[in-house]
């Protein structure tokens, strides 16, 4: 029978509930269990894809063309597993599917109430998941933070579903912030103790407790804790501050955190075998050298509006035995001063993300002009292949004025136009051209050495495309397209063969980045920002 664990915040968001949901997965998975998440976010709407950025971070893309919260990213990097995007649930997609339903008279007259039609339609969406496969275990984690006023219809499902699913069956875990007062130096556990109130309140009797804190939590919290959660001492575990992200499964099954939810759940107690995982975790906090790349963005206020991008880097840099270190720097920044432009020789690499509308996007094509002509290594992703089109049209092939149209409709020289289906296109949810699609990879090319074969499968977020009738002068004047969607009317890569390193694609490989399996463009560049910095010629791949 499936189990189902439910993971819940408490003091404030950004606490770490992804991270700890992820980690619980994959404490049962090096057990040999078969596990899956989900995320459900309670804001209204239906999905992430219309959300800026800077709102709740970077728009992660599932391989079934989903525009999901980036918790999703996190969970796939984690248990190295491709989620649908039916693992995104929202409050939006929830009271759309009832209204939905009582339009077509399927209440059959009867009054339409939070309880218990859309507590139903929560549920339902929940074992939804469960059945698609053969899973041990599924894992729900609910956004935001207990007591706020859209999350009480999803805590009244999990509810509930105890009641259902049987006790045994259920599994219910709290995170939550334990501050360390500044003053006095001690951890106020009170802020917790009122997120578990407020959990007892609406009928929800927790299971486990992880504590956030700076550092471990001394065992006169870990005392109290337990005791105003009514829990054993050892169903409380801390997920304290660590170098990286990836030590934490690791630090809370030393805890035995693991063990304790194996137990209750009543599943079969299995040995772990962390041996891969520790050989990652490793390489990743030992790193031999080290690089400094500058990415140059729209969002550079917030970190997480790369957070995939970051990983993948991350993990290019654990399989070159390079530490990767970045600054997010925005793009403003070099329209604003030109000689701005001479901070970036401090790099050994140049990162130009993804990114919509004109703000910023000549301090990017500068960036790109300046990495083209110093011949240090770049890396463009969406955006950046786009504007690396814009800039090589402009200083390479003479056609000043060029530009994409998404920028100026009225360019000139519309080097990257709208996608001839996209240009009747009226709403804005999920319209994109999204999901995995076959790109077919040139021989004889940096691509083609880098991936090792003449197919892939690559996610993608866009509307705008490189416009057909400036191939061939973009192609005379050196710039190669190495990569192209199967019937050739899209460029997905680009790439230029006379520079150290320069690369740029249409998809976001990063989505499909993992601990120990780097993608192939992200370790490509990483390898060529560190080979240059040791002074050495072009890398092999």
């Amino acid at each position: 029978m499936v189990k189902y664990v439910f993971v819940t915040g408490g003091v404030l968001s950004s606490v770490g509930k992804g991270v700890v949901t992820s980690s619980i997965g994959k404490m049962l998975q090096v057990r040999g269990f078969k596990v899956t998440v989900i995320k459900i976010d309670p804001y209204v709407n239906v999905d992430a894809g219309t959300m800026n950025p800077y709102i709740h971070g970077e728009v992660f893309v599932t391989e079934d063309g989903g525009e999901t919260d980036l918790d999703l990213g996190g969970y796939e990097r984690f248990l190295d597993i491709n989620l649908p995007k039916e693992n995104n649930i929202t409050t939006g997609q929830i009271y759309q599917a009832v209204i939905n339903k009582e339009r077509r008279g399927d209440f059959l007259g009867r009054c339409v109430q939070i309880v218990p039609h859309v507590t139903d339609e929560i549920k339902r969406r929940i074992r939804l998941v469960a059945e698609r496969s053969d899973f041990d275990v599924v894992l729900t984690e609910c956004g935001g933070t207990v007591g706020d006023i859209e999350g009480q219809p999803f805590l009244e499902a999990f509810r509930q579903m105890r009641l259902e699913e049987g006790f045994e069956n259920t599994v219910y875990i709290h995170v939550a912030l334990v501050p360390i007062l500044e003053v006095t130096g001690e951890m106020k556990t009170k802020p917790l103790q009122h997120s578990v109130n407020e959990l007892r309140r609406i009928g929800i009797q927790l299971d486990t407790m992880v504590a956030r804190c700076d550092e471990m939590i001394d065992a006169e919290s870990l005392r109290k804790i337990a005791l105003f959660g009514t829990i054993p001492r050892e169903a409380v575990f801390c997920s304290y501050t660590v170098p990286s992200i990836y030590q934490v499964p690791l630090i809370l099954d030393e805890q035995g955190m693991g063990e304790y939810i194996s137990g209750r759940l009543g599943v079969q107690k299995r040995k772990p075998d962390w041996k891969n995982w520790r050989e990652f975790v490793d390489s990743f906090e030992n790193p031999r050298h080290h690089v400094k790349i500058a990415l140059i963005g729209k969002y550079a206020g917030l970190a997480d509006s790369y957070i995939s991008m970051r990983e993948a880097l991350r993990h290019a840099g654990a399989a070159c035995e390079a530490g990767v270190s970045i600054d997010y720097i925005a793009a403003e920044k070099f329209e604003e001063d030109l000689t701005e432009l001479e901070l970036l020789k401090n790099y050994d690499g140049i990162f130009v993300p993804y990114g919509f509308g004109p703000r910023g996007t000549e301090g990017k094509i500068r960036a790109i002009q300046f990495a083209r002509e110093s011949d240090i290594p770049f890396l463009g992703i969406c955006y950046g292949f786009q504007l690396a089109v814009v800039e090589f049209a402009r200083n390479a092939c003479g056609l000043k004025e060029a530009n994409s149209t998404e920028i100026n409709q009225h360019t000139p020289h519309p080097v990257i136009d709208l996608m001839p289906e996209q240009k009747d296109i009226q709403r804005k949810g999920a319209t994109m051209r999204l999901g995995a699609h076959k790109i077919m990879i040139k021989s004889a090319t940096l691509s083609y050495r880098l991936y090792k074969t003449e197919e892939i499968y690559q996610r993608h977020r866009h509307r705008w495309e490189v416009n057909q009738n400036y191939w061939e002068i973009l192609e005379k004047h050196g710039l190669v397209f190495s990569g192209k969607s199967p019937d050739g009317r899209r460029m997905e890569i680009l790439e230029l063969p006379d520079r150290f390193f320069f690369l740029a694609s249409q998809f976001h490989s990063e989505f499909k980045s993992r601990p120990r399996k780097p993608d192939p463009e992200y370790y490509g560049f990483v390898k060529a920002c560190l080979s240059r910095k040791l002074g050495k010629t072009k890398p092999k791949f």
